[in-house]
């Protein structure tokens, strides 16, 4: 099974290369993700982010440790080879505490740090962009550069093996309100100008630190993708931003990219001949997962077996009546705010799925569906026909073997390599 930096070599040597970097927490979506990897024989990775798992839990109540164990316990149910998985920190810096001084949101940010590598996480993604309490927005490069050098400092010190140890540094930060578009309705793609410039902060930093360069490994940019609420901007196939000329002095470092979600298939590949050996996604696999059971929902209702109110109408209760997880980011401005809330790509209510409500609402339309004949003429308004082929397959009951082949779709398209041994 390849590491990531067989893939960064094969990347760099001009093959189309990439591993997809699953960042979810949702247990079925991981688990549709992992066994899918098992199927194809494909190594990939699964990260977790500094506001989803860190020392005080996270959004998730995951401390680092608990979140490998989560996974790899749902690996042994699923009967999953753990050689393939590999786990990544996900903007590990100071942003779960930037309302603090730096100075204290810093001192968390290097117990976190602490806790991943400690963990086993082996691919770490430095990010001290953002300002602190009393700092502007974003740093500059010499702030971000400095920052993420003592964090790495602080990794290597907790590592078990710290030569395992890959980094990942610069960050893709839409600016206030959202990603532009330029004039042809894209989005402006990092220059080559900026990525030197983050390079070469970075170089400085681990030099005066005397830290590794070449375990610098990924260099996070915007490839020219991105999600609104309601609209995938798509790459544009034909365009090369030349960032791969901003790598020329680093040969073992390839591009990382974020926001690839909702892609057309052909753009993977694509990025991998631009060279993004590390493509990330995320929100695109729990909105397959909640796209699976709305249409379950509604086939228990078209055919008069639901017990209670529609799995939608519990899901706006719940999200009502905490809505800080979706507020700051729809505001009805490109669909009615319910709409965005069940809707959007941004795929917010994956927040609420642990809710004891929503729980119990998910496991009513397991149990209103369980037993019932559900013929693929039926199935067909809603699912793909492979899709209703892969559930049938599965040792599952029908209506979850679905909403997991639902999610496989959504992955699906990020392995578009065959096996390496």
């Amino acid at each position: 099974m390849p590491d990531l930096r067989q893939i960064i070599a094969l990347n760099r040597a001009g093959e189309p290369i990439a591993i997809p970097s699953v960042c979810a927490a949702h247990p079925d979506a991981l688990e549709a993700s992992l066994t899918l990897a098992e199927t194809l024989d494909q190594p990939f990775v699964v990260e977790a982010t500094s506001n989803q798992v860190n020392q005080d839990g996270g959004y998730t109540g995951l401390t680092p440790a608990d979140f490998i164990a989560f996974v790899q316990n749902i690996a042994t149910r699923a009967k999953v080879d753990p050689a393939r998985i590999l786990f990544g920190g996900d903007h590990l810096g100071p942003q779960a505490w930037r309302r603090l001084p730096a100075t204290q949101a810093m001192d968390k940010a290097h117990r976190m740090v602490a806790d991943y590598a400690a963990a086993g996480f082996t691919k770490i993604h430095l990010d001290c962009s953002e300002g602190c309490a009393g700092e502007p927005a974003q740093l500059p490069d010499a702030i971000t550069a400095t920052r993420s050098a003592t964090l790495a400092a602080t990794a290597l010190q907790h590592a078990p093996d710290p030569g395992q140890l890959l980094f990942v540094i610069g960050t893709e930060v839409p600016p206030p309100g959202g990603a532009r578009t330029d004039d042809h309705g894209d989005i402006p793609p990092t220059t080559p100008e900026s990525a030197k410039a983050t390079l070469a902060a970075h170089r400085d930093a681990f030099r005066a630190a005397n830290l590794p360069l070449d375990q610098i490994g990924g260099l996070v940019v915007q490839p020219g993708v991105e999600f609104s609420p309601m609209e995938v901007h798509h790459l544009p196939l034909t365009r090369d931003p030349g960032l791969l000329a901003a790598l020329t002095d680093w040969p073992t470092l390839c591009l990382e990219a974020h926001s690839t979600d909702y892609q057309q298939a052909e753009a993977y590949p694509r990025l991998a001949q631009l060279g993004f050996a590390f493509q990330k996604v995320g929100p695109a696999l729990t909105f397959a997962w909640r796209e699976a059971l709305y249409a379950l929902d509604a086939l228990r209702a078209q055919n008069g077996w639901s017990s209670g109110p529609s799995l939608a109408d519990t899901m706006e209760q719940v999200m009502l009546a905490s809505p800080a997880y979706w507020q700051g980011h729809y505001h009805g401005t490109s669909a009615d705010p319910r709409s965005e809330r069940h809707f959007g790509l941004a795929d917010r209510i994956r927040y609420y799925w642990p809710d004891p409500k929503a729980q119990e609402a998910v496991q009513r339309l397991f149990t209103d569906l369980a037993g019932k004949r559900l013929p693929d003429p039926m199935l067909h308004a809603h699912f793909r026909e492979d899709e209703i082929a892969t559930a049938r397959a599965n040792a599952y009951p029908l209506p979850r073997a679905l909403a997991l082949a639902r999610v496989q779709t959504a992955l699906r398209p990020y392995f578009f390599t065959g096996p390496r041994s």
